[in-house]
């Protein structure tokens, strides 16, 4: 009789335990609640400092002190601490290290044009300047056409003043870019320059520029990327298309020097200017390395870039043989002929059927009209050139044409663009 009291005060006992944990656990739930809660809040607070003030306003309210941060692309980097302890700010740094990086890879050409003596009566040759830039420890160089082009003696300064000849090895005019080879003794070693890509550049980057303005060697001057893709026509009138914008100041003597991004990356070659008053006060262009890196191997091995054609005789369509043929286009490269046999016949080109005389020329109407090339819209011949120009002899490219009112798809294998284009009419 006496086990029964016993048990109920046990179970009672179990039931104040039961009572009590569940308290607790219903405590514990809320208090997490109230946590995750004040979190979200917290958090909320946070991306809204964030957003208003950066990432500088978010360590600042987290009592941390710092001056400048870097980004990239494995996350941030910060600079810590009182400027007032440090010699250089973490800006000045930067541009102190690119311009060490870089500056020993930057050369001064000097050339001597040719001289036709009917025309010419100095006594001594006039003489241009530009720069250029190291791309091999074995002495090829980096520069623009048009700084040597039409030079007999080229002359090259390094960065410790001595001085040796250069040879031209290669020239791309379209893209006014040249190589040069310098022969060097074996105890100079030459600093190659380090090359980015300007494929992942944005508009409001930080850009450097060394060059030989007005001849100062070496001259460093800082900007930004203010525009990217733009088509610029050259004094040469061609046109060069993807070319950097810059308001890093540009002088004549910088073209031929690298531009180069904030890790002393080479991304761009300084090529012009567009001004009114004829000095820095203008837009500065640059030419995508990656461009050059396309183009050196053949500027190395040939002399000059193997580009791939279309084995066709073409017409640039104009407003009078649209007229007289009816043709449902407005521009365009019109088909005249096809080589029998040839890589544009087998992909299905067809030419035109219809001869008749054009000024001095013999047409053929009625063939395929080009209107795309390689994804480019195609109304004229710098069209047709810009959509070529990173191509090669055996490339497939994609083609749209207008036959009969109709848009066909073909894919054509390119051959090797001649020395003498052939067109119907010029």
């Amino acid at each position: 009789m006496k086990r029964r009291p016993v048990l109920r005060v046990l179970r009672n006992v179990l039931l104040v335990v039961l009572a009590i944990g569940i308290l607790s656990g219903l405590f514990l739930w809320t208090r997490a609640l109230q946590k995750k809660e004040q979190r979200s809040l917290e958090r909320l607070a946070l991306q809204r400092v964030l957003e208003r003030d950066g990432e500088m306003g978010l360590l600042d309210l987290a009592g941390i002190p710092v001056n400048n941060i870097f980004y990239g692309d494995e996350g941030i980097t910060l600079f810590e601490g009182n400027l007032a302890d440090y010699r250089y700010s973490a800006d000045e740094m930067q541009n102190i290290s690119i311009y060490e990086m870089a500056n020993r890879s930057v050369v001064h050409i000097t050339s001597i044009p040719q001289i036709n003596p009917n025309t010419q009566l100095e006594i001594l040759p006039q003489q241009g300047t530009g720069s250029g830039t190291i791309i091999s420890k074995d002495g090829y160089l980096l520069t623009n056409a048009h700084v040597v082009e039409g030079s007999n003696d080229l002359t090259i300064r390094l960065f410790d003043g001595a001085t040796f000849g250069a040879r031209l090895v290669g020239l791309d005019l379209e893209n006014d870019l040249a190589v040069l080879k310098i022969d060097i003794p074996a105890d100079i070693i030459l600093e190659p320059i380090t090359f980015g890509s300007a494929s992942s550049l944005k508009v409001g980057q930080k850009v450097v520029a060394i060059g030989n303005p007005f001849g100062y060697d070496r001259t460093m001057t800082i900007g930004t990327v203010s525009g990217l893709g733009r088509p610029v026509r050259t004094e040469t009138n061609t046109v060069i298309n993807g070319m950097i914008q810059t308001d890093a100041a540009i002088n004549p003597g910088n073209s031929g020097g690298p531009l180069l991004n904030g890790k002393g990356e080479m991304i761009g070659i300084c090529t012009t200017i567009h001004t009114t008053s004829g000095g820095s006060q203008g837009i500065g262009f640059a030419i995508p390395i990656d461009t050059a890196i396309s183009v050196i191997p053949d500027l190395i091995k040939h002399g000059k870039v193997v580009r791939g054609w279309f084995d066709i005789t073409m017409v640039q369509l104009d407003g009078s043989i649209i007229a007289y043929a009816s043709l449902d286009v407005s521009g365009g490269i019109l088909v005249s002929q096809v080589k029998t046999g040839g890589k544009a016949e087998k992909a299905g080109m067809r030419g035109g059927n219809e001869k008749v005389q054009y000024g001095s020329s013999i047409i053929h109407l009625g063939g395929d009209i080009i209107i795309e090339v390689n994804g480019t819209a195609v109304t004229d011949f710098a069209d047709l050139y810009a959509a070529l120009t990173n191509t090669h002899p055996q490339d497939v490219v994609p083609v749209k044409v207008m036959r009969k009112g109709e848009i066909k798809s073909l894919s054509v294998e390119l051959v090797q663009r001649p020395e003498t284009v052939e067109w119907a009419v010029r």
